[in-house]
C-alpha cells in the first residue's frame, strides 16, 4: 500500500507574497527514511481561458514572455487573487486582457502544474458567445496583441511550438481532443 510522506518541519528559504514562496521540508519517507532538503515551490492558481467567438474563433494573445525570452502565442487568463473563485477570476482575466465577457462557461479541468515540487494548480475555462465589450485594461508587464485564430490555426501554433506555455497549450488540446 502506498502512503505518503509525513512533514517533519518547514522552513521558508524565499517569498515575494503573492507571487512565489520556496522553502525547504524535512520529509520521512513511508520506510523510514529522513530526507532534510526537499524543495517545496508555491506559485498561487492560475486560470486560462480558450475564450471562442460565435465565429468559432478563439482568443489568444500575442506578446513577449520574459521567462522564455520569446514572443508567443498565450491564452488569456492569469493569478486566482485570495479567495477568489477560480471562475470569477476567470471573468476578471476575460474582461481585463481582451475586454470582454462571454455568454456561457463551462469549467473543462484543474491540473497541479508539478506533482514533483508543488507549484500551482491552473483552472481551464472554455468561455463561448465572447464579445469585446471595451478596450482590454490589463496591468500585466506584458504588451499584448489579440488575434482570433481558427482551429486550423490552432493546430499550426501548437505543432510549431509558438504556444509558449504547456498551461496555454493544454486547455487548447484538450478543446481539439473533444471535438475529435
Amino acid at each position: 500500500m502506498i502512503k505518503p510522506w509525513r512533514i517533519l518541519g518547514r522552513k521558508t528559504i524565499y517569498a515575494a507574497s503573492p507571487y512565489v514562496e520556496v522553502s525547504v521540508e524535512t520529509v520521512e519517507l513511508p520506510d523510514g527514511r529522513v530526507i532534510d532538503d526537499y524543495h517545496h515551490i508555491e506559485t498561487g492558481d492560475f486560470v486560462n481561458i480558450v475564450a471562442e467567438r460565435t465565429d468559432g474563433r478563439i482568443a489568444a494573445l500575442r506578446q513577449y514572455r520574459h521567462g522564455v525570452r520569446r514572443i508567443g502565442l498565450a491564452l488569456p487568463g492569469g493569478r486566482v487573487d485570495g479567495d477568489e473563485v477560480p471562475l470569477v477570476a476567470a471573468k476578471r482575466e476575460l474582461l481585463e486582457e481582451i475586454g470582454g465577457d462571454a455568454a456561457s462557461w463551462r469549467s473543462m479541468s484543474s491540473w497541479v502544474t508539478s506533482c514533483t515540487y508543488g507549484f500551482s494548480t491552473s483552472h481551464y475555462f472554455h468561455a463561448t458567445g465572447v464579445v469585446q465589450r471595451q478596450a482590454p485594461n490589463s496591468d500585466d508587464l506584458e504588451q499584448a496583441e489579440i488575434v482570433w485564430l481558427t482551429r486550423s490555426e490552432i493546430r499550426k501554433a501548437l505543432a510549431e511550438g509558438d504556444v509558449l506555455s504547456l498551461g496555454h497549450a493544454a486547455p487548447l488540446a484538450l478543446l481539439l481532443a473533444a471535438e475529435r
